[in-house]
């Protein structure tokens, strides 16, 4: 153990790990809390927490769970239903302590089902529903999606909602230095390359546009609990139906993320009782999250992206990555730190890595057989997916509210369409009777 501690490599992979993990969940809490209005003492306590359950939940996967290097953190899925509710409940003139509230009991109960998921080990199962055309579409779409909001990130000033050109520019290239790095540096180089990134950007971006606290205010002392913050346990039974479905439809996500990593470690394939112990653990950390009021979490399908971009497939960096982000939890003022960076320059180094995600679907698609006739089986999904995309929010209002967050997403709606195209037909026989006629015609 001494000489891995001793070793730089881990080190750097860890540093790189923790940038990875704090980009993608610093934003979270932030966001959430302006949509509930919460005083700046809720938003703090909420990020710490963030931190310390974060942390803590990648070491308990990594160690026990799927026992792979995947980031833990909150769930894209859980946070875009969350802010969503916020939006459709004010217009519906429901209160927001009465949204959070009800959104608060909807996550424990998700989270008691996912526990039960996953000591029964039904998680498992889903096996036979991802088969290599649905985890491909599946792939395609999540890296699509990711790559949509990190690229309005870079661009998109968060207090205009406009371009902002000059933060714009320095993103742009901070992506294409990474992607330069990637592709002409030296293996080590390479295997650096978003560190680098963000060594680079943060101080360059700082001298150009300044810099400041996403958080704002003074740096906090202590860390404070608050219970419940969104608001007090609520029964909207509409909103609590809403956060159920979605909690169930996450597993989908967290089935992908560590089936997606198989290719990777080809020698040590996920069992059932990974699965159940992986599935064990995100039920407790939700029902945690109720209480605290964080968006629930899962582990990150676009962790999957982050190793191929970097080349680091052992686990000790990103144990290591684990218990640092712990520390800045624990510790407010490390945490307060890193809130300096800028959210433009983590989403520049973030959109590069998440662009990956194609290949990971492309090695999916390639164990499947295409041809001419049963290329339905992934078109489908993944244009009707990508279509959704590109609605407005503003479209589903018409629709009941319980089937808004489900309809209106792209990824949800393309891997559900594909797991039901798979199952209506054996798609590996459909067209090949046809070709072999047409051969014979030739």
């Amino acid at each position: 153990m001494m000489n891995e501690i001793k070793k730089a490599d881990n080190w750097l992979g860890g540093l790189q790990w923790l940038m990875f993990i704090f980009i993608n969940t610093v934003v979270v809490p932030i966001t959430v809390g302006a949509a509930y209005d919460l005083s700046q003492e809720h938003i703090v306590s909420m990020m710490q927490f963030s931190f310390i359950i974060g942390g803590i939940g990648c070491l308990l996967q990594a160690i026990i769970g799927h026992r792979r290097p995947i980031m833990d953190g909150p769930s894209g899925l859980w946070w875009g239903v969350i802010l969503a509710l916020s939006s459709m409940s004010a217009a519906q003139g429901i209160p927001l302590a009465e949204v959070g509230g009800s959104i608060a009991v909807g996550v424990i109960i998700a989270g008691v089902l996912t526990i039960l998921i996953g000591i029964t080990g039904f998680g498992y199962y889903l096996e036979k529903l991802f088969n290599p055309s649905v985890m491909g579409t599946f792939m395609l779409l999540f890296g699509v999606s990711l790559c949509i909001s990190f690229f309005k990130y870079m661009f998109i000033s968060p207090t205009e909602g406009t371009i902002d050109i000059g933060m714009g520019l320095i993103s742009l290239f901070i992506a294409i230095l990474v992607i330069v790095l990637s592709v002409k540096g030296s293996k080590k180089i390479a295997q650096y390359s978003m560190l680098i990134g963000i060594v680079v950007g943060w101080p360059l971006f700082a001298v150009i546009l300044g810099s400041e606290s996403q958080l704002g205010g003074g740096v906090p002392s202590t860390i404070e609990l608050f219970l419940f913050p969104l608001g007090e346990p609520a029964w909207n039974i509409g909103i609590i139906i809403t956060v159920v479905v979605t909690g169930i439809l996450n597993l989908s996500k967290q089935y992908g993320s560590i089936k997606g990593t198989d290719i990777m470690y080809p020698d040590q394939p996920s069992t059932s009782k990974d699965y159940r112990n992986s599935f064990t653990i995100t039920g407790v950390q939700s029902i945690l999250s109720g209480f605290l009021g964080l968006v629930p979490y899962s582990p990150f399908v676009s962790s999957i992206g982050f190793i191929q971009q970097t080349k680091i497939y052992d686990r000790m960096p990103f144990l290591f990555a684990s218990v640092m982000f712990f520390i800045m939890g624990i510790i407010p003022q490390i945490g307060y730190f890193f809130t300096l960076l800028p959210l433009s320059i983590g989403s520049a180094v973030l959109f590069v890595s998440y662009v990956t995600l194609f290949g990971s679907g492309l090695e999916w698609y390639e164990k499947v057989t295409f041809n001419s006739t049963n290329v339905y089986r992934a078109a489908i999904p993944l244009f009707i997916g990508l279509v959704l995309f590109a609605i407005p929010g503003s479209a589903w209002a018409t629709l009941p509210e319980f089937a808004q967050p489900l309809l209106s997403s792209g990824l949800l709606m393309g891997t559900i369409i594909a797991i039901v195209v798979e199952s209506l037909t054996d798609w590996d026989k459909v067209g090949i009777e046809k070709e072999v006629t047409q051969g014979k015609n030739v």
